[in-house]
């Protein structure tokens, strides 16, 4: 095995021309634990920790620029206010060692089904931002997940950053795990309410072959909220409209049955959150429009 160490983006970009099987390693949390247990056996390993820049992050107008490597740790301390559903689930990343080690780009890069940083992303509404020695490109982020482990990077492509949309709205996450830290999501469920266009936007983790949306369901709670007035009366939402919102999450998913749980356990759990997140999303809406409303 090679080890190419960059010191540079443009080198970087020109080591992974050169070498497109090169596997890239930052924080390596992902990587070499598939080294370690020989599921993985590269030729070149692309290390880019010398790269500065993939640490940086940038808070736009509109949207937050995060640089592939920023620590989850860097996420939760200083854009908990901007990506609230991000930095939720960074919380719930392994320890404090790993979470100072690994982040969203290696998340991506590996594309497991159960990530932790994925259903929040789809929620969001991130784009990635990816790049080669042909040019940079930016890939929605739902349609970068092409297949189990999978994504939509070209051989020659690198991740160097993901565009995150900056909350308009409350947003939420719940893992499922058996046990509190240190362990792979069984399935995990991302929130997100947009009361800007007034739409709602879900995410699914370590349910289906890949992370997915639960888009029957963001149909049905759009069309619900709006032909109720929900957005404009802050009432609480009714327990049908609830459930039948959670129960369209649980038919979005595809699981399967391994070792951390079953693919009924799996449905049945995204259910619960989904009925959970919604609850939780909706009385921080109607709680900061009844604050604006008082300091009005």
């Amino acid at each position: 095995m090679d080890f190419l160490r960059p010191a540079s983006w443009e080198e970087a970009l020109a080591a992974k021309a050169e070498h497109p099987t090169a596997v890239p390693i930052a924080g390596g949390t992902d990587v070499m634990v598939e080294i370690n247990f020989d599921h993985r056996r590269p030729e070149y390993l692309l290390d880019l920790n010398r790269v500065g820049d993939l640490y940086e992050w940038e808070v736009g107008q509109d949207s937050v620029r995060l640089g592939a490597s920023v620590p989850y740790s860097r996420i939760m301390e200083h854009l908990r206010g901007e990506l609230p559903g991000l930095a939720l689930a960074s919380h719930t990343v392994a320890s404090p060692q790993i979470r100072n080690r690994g982040g969203v780009g290696g998340n991506l890069g590996t594309a497991s089904p159960a990530g932790d940083a994925h259903p929040a992303l789809l929620a969001a509404g991130a784009e990635v931002e990816a790049e080669s020695v042909r040019g940079s490109r930016r890939i929605p982020i739902d349609a970068f997940y092409t297949g189990v482990k999978r994504n939509a990077l070209a051989p020659d492509e690198l991740i160097r950053a993901v565009h995150v949309k900056k909350a308009d709205g409350p947003q939420q996450y719940s893992k499922v795990g058996t046990r509190n830290a240190m362990v792979i999501a069984v399935c995990a469920f991302g929130l997100a309410l947009h009361p800007a266009t007034r739409t709602v936007r879900t995410g699914i983790g370590s349910a289906a072959p890949t992370p997915v949306r639960a888009r029957t369901a963001e149909e049905f709670l759009d069309a619900a909220l709006e032909e109720g007035g929900f957005w404009d009366n802050g009432k609480v939402i009714t327990p049908s409209v609830a459930k039948q919102f959670a129960d369209l999450c649980a038919a979005a998913c595809n699981p399967i049955d391994d070792v951390r749980g079953t693919a009924s356990y799996r449905r049945h759990a995204v259910g619960v959150m989904a009925r959970r997140t919604l609850t939780w999303t909706w009385e921080s809406y109607r709680g900061a429009r009844r604050a604006s409303k008082g300091a009005a």
